[in-house]
């Protein structure tokens, strides 16, 4: 039966008989599985039996990516320890020594970290490129460009990918595509209805959505989703069934979660636009019926004192991460694209005055007085 985006939120788990019949999937909590004869050993390597060893797989962290994988319309899921593993995993599941990608200038800054440094030591080249002119992604491909890396919504200034545009590109040359959809979400955005190859999740974000899970997540066609899985058993980048097993949780009100913050994004977005503090309001558009996001970026006026604007928020913290129920700010130029050259900083507009705000599900009424007063507060 045909369902609706909220209905599969909802809807989702392991097709397994158990003597308890549980309603939810219980948590496998073991770091083995054990079997009752050499035969019945045998048939894990036949096939007849998933599980054998939680690094190789595990029902629950089996069902976080397939939970992901229905929600974003794609064959196969793997789940992994972080968003930042299931990059890793993705890019060498495609990429080998000598190979060269392609990655948008304004990823956020920890993938901007593994692909710069990371996969140098590997023998893999990476071009970064600004990814609204085709001109300048075409000019940088290569004989040996094997990958085309961007995110759906950009962090922390929120560009939209034009993923139409990317995956034609990547058509014309017969290479791979891949796209960290997770400030989008498949709430937002689907890529693989647009023909993007790969979708990364830090699953971290708003999947588990409650600030109390690590986990990341593959999705894409079986063929190279086997491919991306054999990565993360051989790296050892499993993620823990417990984990995999709250971010399913968190992922069933995954549709109501989104509701909400969007609608408070939009609405503190245009609170801000009106601002004599704020010099400019980042916040995307176009992007879903459904909603823009829930991510607002701002760059407030010079004469506004930083360090007394985040010490007087009050009850909105200041954390290096986002998307839990709860509103929370980050500063990017000393947390997630601290790792960046200056002159990239500088490049993309990331300066003391940006501030990246991640909108909860609060009463808008209290997130706007919060703010309100905080910007009063830090007036020069």
């Amino acid at each position: 039966m045909a369902q609706s985006f909220e209905t599969s939120t909802v809807h989702f788990g392991l097709d397994q008989e158990t003597v308890n019949r549980s309603k939810t999937t219980p948590i496998y909590q073991t770091s083995v599985f054990s079997f009752k004869n050499l035969e019945e050993l045998e048939a894990h390597y036949t096939g007849e039996r998933a599980y054998l060893y939680t690094r190789m797989g595990n029902p629950n962290t089996d069902e976080l990516g397939q939970a992901v994988a229905q929600l974003e319309n794609a064959q196969a899921g793997v789940a992994s320890s972080s968003g930042i593993s299931a990059i890793m995993a993705g890019v060498l599941a495609v990429c080998k020594t000598g190979d060269h990608l392609i990655a948008s200038e304004d990823v956020y800054g920890g993938t901007y970290h593994f692909l710069q440094n990371q996969l140098l030591d590997m023998g893999i080249t990476v071009s970064f490129v600004d990814f609204s002119s085709p001109v300048e992604m075409e000019k940088a491909i290569t004989e040996k460009t094997k990958l085309l890396f961007s995110e759906s919504i950009t962090n922390p200034f929120l560009r939209v990918e034009d993923l139409r545009a990317m995956v034609k590109l990547a058509q014309k040359h017969n290479l791979v595509t891949m796209i960290d959809n997770t400030f989008a979400t498949p709430y937002l955005v689907q890529p693989i209805e647009l023909g993007i190859d790969l979708v990364a999740h830090s699953a971290t974000k708003y999947n588990g959505g409650h600030s109390d899970v690590t986990a990341g997540v593959m999705v894409g066609s079986s063929s190279l989703i086997e491919k991306v899985r054999q990565k993360v058993v051989s790296w050892g980048a499993n993620v823990s069934p417990f984990e995999a097993w709250l971010a399913c949780r968190g992922i069933k009100t995954l549709a109501l979660r989104m509701e909400k913050q969007c609608d408070n994004a939009a609405k503190l977005a245009d609170y801000f636009r009106q601002h004599p503090a704020v010099e400019k309001v980042f916040f995307p558009k176009g992007v879903s019926e459904k909603g823009n996001g829930a991510m607002v970026t701002i760059e407030l006026q010079p004469d506004v004192d930083m360090n007394r604007f985040f010490s007087s928020l009050t009850w909105i913290k200041i954390v290096p991460s986002l998307a839990g129920v709860e509103t929370t700010v980050s500063y990017p130029i000393a947390t997630s694209h601290r790792s960046l050259p200056e002159e990239q900083q500088k490049k993309l507009g990331i300066t003391e005055h940006v501030v990246r705000i991640s909108v909860g599900i609060e009463k808008f009424d209290d997130i706007k007085l919060a703010f309100e007063n905080a910007l009063e507060f830090a007036k020069k």
